[in-house]
């Protein structure tokens, strides 16, 4: 599906008690999405399901924080995480996701499920988005994508350094503090 990557700089909301869900293969291809995504997003199920979830990737989002979120769920562990997502129409909408793999009878990952909440508000402005914006000129720095995702995960590593933990434990500390 070709996507339009025209942004309009308005944000989308939905309620305290709406849950975003979908569900993907191994491949990251969408396989479910509930009423909720296909508003906010703007998208009908037709048109989302067997595209990459990544259809709805918004440009200022990390690429690093991606790269941290597959590896961790490939590893079959789950994540919290922040996400800007892109709207069909430009716009844009933020979430707490929690993103965990799909097992199996017999205990084999076989797809990824994700659940996002209305994001904190406090957290997402004076953490969130002051990271993810340090994060996104350093992968941006480089003429070469590789060398800035690089440059941008040693950049995640020295926050969780500096802090002791890991990301999940991370962002559940900052949910603490708020």
């Amino acid at each position: 599906m070709a996507r339009d990557l025209t942004l309009t700089g308005k944000e989308q909301f939905f309620g305290e008690n709406e849950i975003i869900v979908s569900k993907t293969n191994l491949k990251g291809h969408i396989t479910y999405c509930n009423d909720v995504f296909l508003r906010i997003a703007g998208y009908t199920e037709k048109e989302c399901v067997g595209q990459p979830h990544s259809m709805i990737r918004h440009p200022d989002m990390p690429r690093a924080v991606f790269a941290l979120l597959w590896k961790t769920i490939e590893s079959g562990q789950e994540i919290f995480a922040y996400v800007i997502n892109r709207c069909k129409n430009g716009d844009h909408y933020w979430v707490n996701a929690h993103v965990t793999p799909s097992r199996n009878a017999a205990g084999q990952v076989v797809g990824y499920h994700s659940n996002r909440r209305v994001p904190d508000r406090k957290i997402l402005e004076s953490q969130i988005m002051p990271l993810y914006q340090q994060l996104l000129r350093e992968e941006q720095r480089h003429s070469n994508r590789k060398d800035g995702l690089k440059a941008s995960m040693d950049m995640v590593e020295g926050v969780l350094r500096e802090h002791g933990v890991e990301y999940d434990e991370f962002i559940a500390t900052l949910s603490a503090a708020a």
